[in-house]
């Protein structure tokens, strides 16, 4: 059958078949759209998809331009890494709850560290009064790290750490952690996401201002390229764009843009871009619309393809690859009937798999009321392996691959994204748009337009806005140990008064002249870690150097 057969029998079927069905009472509601408000047709077809459409923008799995995943295989040949973000409480607590993740068949840590860590004080510090050990691991010195990573066979097991401002300090101690117990850099394996333009505009864990920020992302860069090869410096995050209200086609190109700037800054200290793009990874959201999100994923991957092959120069398929992970949607989590939670995390985590992601984290049903309990935790690993060994949707490559509706979807998105980032480029690129508050205010305007639909019932979320059953609202919740910030506060004192005062105190002078001039912090980062400097002493000293961020005040 010819295009134009099809296209007289397709305007057929809406005179004959779909008119009368409509006029019947057959659509629920007058429009269907996506989270992100693109508007899902009647029907999908052939008609959608140009003449050539296959080869040129869906392609072969393992292929340029990797639509349908990057390696030949997919899962038919290897299973994503499977991880739990945890962390919370003391180094040994987290510990604790790693061992029993990976007894349980775990392949991948995932670390959260509590804010005061995040934002570069100590537990001791008068600011991080209340927030200890609260929403992720009290990390401090090396001595903390050593023993959150005790037992644990770090050439084996890879440790991806959600850490931005004090990503240096924290990639030092895992190395030095390791270098004690006899592992080289140069065999460890993870990802520090590193990723600090998405701070100013979606998390707000920032330190120093923009500029010199994206300085210290590129001294670590440039160390792990260097000395830690099997190290993802960066994880640019998408996740934490999108939770802040983002649509799925700004969360593409907000991510990207934010890579371009990384990758540039990395070119213009010399770097090949061959010897880091392999290394460069991605962080995305997975949220409830399973047919959108998956085509986001199919979307990103063929962006960032061309982007690296065209922009960036680089030469080799393997640096044109977009491998990320994903983490179920934390915003989509409802407090009300948390239950429910368990069907929304199992949708989305479908999502990320038909979409091809290299590594997932599955929230648990408890998150909108505390951190996970063992048992919410143990729930969520179960459900990726229901997933990968009972569902069958691991079984082929790229399922949904010629679905009309699935690459009409990718299609769009792609093309709303590049919009979205000629919009970014015709600022400069991403520094200038985070500076300007352009970039944070487009973000703001999209959660708006989210919120006013679910308050007017336009959007309806089950639970909160409709099938109301109160009694379905309680579950137990995880408490932290209310001794935990005085027994912080007394593991610092021990600390200070058993290391070597005088060797630290030059080690992070040091550090002050490394971070006044134009070198590469990190090896005195690592020096001044190595001596059981604390995470608030070195953020003092670069605060000193480098100055502090203070958000523009538009009011």
């Amino acid at each position: 059958m010819g295009v134009d057969d099809l296209r007289r029998q397709w305007r057929q079927w809406r005179e004959d078949i779909l008119a009368p069905g409509l006029a019947a009472g057959g659509r629920r509601r007058p429009a269907f759209r996506t989270d992100s408000d693109l508007e899902i047709h009647d029907l999908y077809s052939p008609l959608e998809l140009p003449d050539g459409h296959y080869l040129k923008r869906v392609g072969f799995p393992g292929a340029f331009p990797f639509t349908r995943g990057i390696y030949p295989t997919m899962y038919r040949g290897r299973l994503w890494t499977m991880r739990q973000y945890a962390g919370y409480a003391s180094a040994e607590a987290s510990n604790a709850r790693y061992r029993y993740l990976i007894e349980r068949g775990q392949t991948g840590l995932s670390v959260a560290f509590d804010l005061p860590t995040q934002l570069g004080y100590d537990p001791d510090h008068a600011l991080a009064l209340g927030e200890v050990g609260r929403v992720g691991v009290s990390v401090a010195s090396l001595a903390d790290m050593e023993a959150l990573l005790a037992g644990i066979p770090l050439d084996r097991v890879s440790t991806s750490m959600t850490i931005n401002a004090t990503a240096p300090l924290l990639l030092a101690m895992v190395v030095a952690a390791a270098r004690r117990r006899g592992v080289a850099a140069a065999d460890l394996r993870g990802t520090t996401q590193n990723d600090i333009l998405k701070e100013y505009v979606a998390r707000g864990t920032y330190i120093f201002p923009p500029r010199p920020s994206l300085r210290l992302v590129t001294d670590v860069l440039e160390f792990a390229t260097r000395h830690v090869p099997g190290w993802h410096p960066i994880s640019v995050s998408g996740y934490h764009i999108r939770e802040a209200g983002a649509t799925a086609p700004q969360e593409i190109a907000f991510t990207l843009c934010n890579a371009i700037a990384y990758a540039e800054a990395a070119m213009a200290r010399g770097l090949d871009p061959d010897s880091f793009l392999p290394r460069l990874s991605f962080f995305f959201a997975a949220q409830n619309h399973v047919l959108e999100e998956a085509a986001k994923f199919r979307a990103a991957r063929r962006l960032w393809a061309r982007i690296t092959r065209e922009r960036l120069g680089a030469r080799h398929d393997a640096s044109r690859m977009l491998r990320f992970h994903t983490q179920t949607a934390g915003v989509t989590l409802t407090a009300q009937q948390p239950l429910n939670n368990v069907v929304r995390v199992t949708l989305q985590a479908l999502a990320a798999v038909l979409g091809g992601t290299q590594s997932l984290h599955t929230n648990a049903y408890d998150e909108a009321l505390g951190l996970p309990t063992e048992a919410s935790a143990g729930l969520a690993l179960r459900t990726q392996q229901i997933l990968a060994h009972e569902s069958g949707v691991a079984d082929a490559v790229d399922p949904l691959a010629g679905s009309y509706l699935v690459e009409s979807l990718t299609d769009r998105l792609e093309e709303e994204a590049l919009a979205v980032m000629e919009q970014v480029d015709a600022m400069g690129g991403a520094l200038p748009a985070v500076e300007s508050g352009w970039l944070a205010a487009r973000i703001a305007a999209s959660a708006y337009r989210h919120q006013q639909a679910v308050e007017t019932g336009e959007r309806l979320v089950v639970g909160v806005n409709a099938f109301r059953d109160l009694s379905a609202d309680a579950v137990e919740v995880q408490r932290i140990d209310t001794d935990l910030e005085p027994r912080r506060r007394a593991d610092m004192e021990r600390l200070r008064a058993g290391r070597d005062g005088p060797g630290v105190q030059a080690a992070l002078e040091r550090l002050r002249a490394a971070a006044l001039g134009a070198d590469n912090v990190m090896p005195a980062v690592l020096e001044a870690v190595e001596t059981y400097a604390t995470v608030g002493e070195i953020c003092a000293v670069l605060r000193s150097a480098l100055g502090e961020h203070r958000p523009p005040d538009h009011g």
